[in-house]
């Protein structure tokens, strides 16, 4: 079958008006999507679904642009609830060419292992579990060179080939964009239920021209936003501890300006919840290097006090 290839006017594989549309015309595709073969289901969604029926609570993590903090946000979200013990939580990292949960969670060298019911996922605490491509390669170093389509087939076998157990929060760490996997998840997970999407961002403008692209695409598939985080949100010198409770604003740096008024304008004008504006700090960085839970490091930490402001608005939206 030939590869199905996206024109801008292209009305999609599963509208009505597929294959028989004028921008269909010349697409060699044509005959296959007027035939209705690509507006069928995906029969894995139903065994999806009944994987994911053992689990309360999914949450997307996501961003149109690259190098915000996703996985240092789905690391520090996952830590943060389970330092409850009563919960169970679980990552899922589908960013299959650049997986760095294993790195953050101070799990890399790990493998999974096969058991009766399925993969086994990696666990950093009794009560939380990993799961990475970057388990599965024989090298941190090795590259991940795959199409579309075999992205999609390890993003459905994650979801419905791993013995998840009965869990609280599964958190989906997802790679830049709003392409495969994006798409694959949502799809996947439709008839299982997503609580909704964390969308992480920084000040900057040309941070927030991609992540309005990723909030547009979360309303077109409809999937539910349940708030904006900026990370890089100013910075406080880790000795200045007492000027970000008294606010003195000469000990505050904003080393990525808010020239277009930052995640708070934008939230403004979409209407959406700012859930809060983490501060830079460089011990983050090195926490996730050697893959220590920075809130459990630096709990006086000005970061680790709006994560967990963070978190507490967070909960009412999921529980």
């Amino acid at each position: 079958m030939t590869p199905f290839v996206a024109r801008l006017d292209c009305p999609g594989s599963t509208s009505e008006k597929a294959g028989t549309s004028a921008a269909c015309e010349g697409c060699p595709n044509q005959s296959v999507c007027a035939s209705g073969a690509p507006k069928a289901p995906d029969p894995a969604i139903e065994g999806i679904r009944l994987k994911m029926a053992s689990v309360k609570h999914k949450i997307l993590v996501l961003s149109g642009k690259g190098g915000v903090g996703k996985s240092t946000f789905s690391a520090n979200l996952a830590h943060a609830l389970a330092s409850d013990g009563t919960k169970e939580v679980a990552v899922l990292d589908v960013d299959i060419c650049g997986p760095s949960i294993p790195k953050i969670m101070g799990l890399e060298g790990e493998q999974v292992h096969q058991s009766g019911s399925g993969w086994s996922p990696v666990y950093v605490e009794d009560n939380l579990a990993v799961m990475s491509v970057g388990f599965l390669l024989g090298s941190p170093d090795d590259a991940v060179i795959w199409r579309g389509p075999k992205k999609n087939g390890m993003i459905k076998q994650f979801l419905r080939d791993v013995d998840w157990g009965e869990l609280d929060y599964l958190i989906v760490d997802t790679p830049p964009g709003t392409s495969d996997e994006h798409l694959s998840v949502v799809q996947y997970l439709s008839g299982a239920g997503i609580d909704g999407a964390v969308i992480i961002t920084t000040p900057q403008e040309v941070s927030l021209q991609d992540v309005r692209k990723e909030i547009r695409f979360c309303q077109k598939v409809k999937l539910p936003i349940i708030g904006v985080v900026e990370n890089m949100s100013g910075f406080v010198c880790p000795k200045c501890k007492a000027s970000f409770h008294t606010h003195t604003p000469w000990n505050t740096s904003q080393i990525f300006p808010p020239t277009t008024g930052g995640a708070q304008r934008m939230c403004e004008d979409l209407s959406l919840p700012l859930l809060g504006q983490v501060p830079l700090d460089p011990r983050i960085g090195r926490n996730c290097d050697q893959g220590k839970s920075f809130l459990n490091e630096v709990p006086e930490s000005p970061a680790s006090m709006t994560y967990r402001t963070i978190i507490q608005r967070y909960f009412p939206l999921v529980q």
